[in-house]
C-alpha cells in the first residue's frame, strides 16, 4: 500500500489521508486486476467462483 499509494505524497491533515486509505482499500478489494486469476478483478473472480 505505502508504494502504491501514499509514498512521497504529502498530506495536510489526517482526515485526507484516512480517506486516501479507504479508497485505496476499496480499489484494491473491489477494482484492481489481477493476472493471478486471468485478468479479473476480485468481485469478478468471487462470482464466478460462486457459480461453481
Amino acid at each position: 500500500m505505502k508504494a502504491d499509494m501514499y509514498h512521497r505524497k504529502k498530506y495536510d491533515s489526517a482526515a485526507a489521508l484516512k480517506r486516501d486509505i479507504v479508497d485505496y482499500i476499496h480499489y484494491y478489494n473491489t477494482e484492481r486486476i489481477s493476472l493471478k486469476v486471468g485478468g479479473m478483478s476480485p468481485v469478478e473472480y468471487r462470482t464466478q467462483t460462486e457459480k461453481q
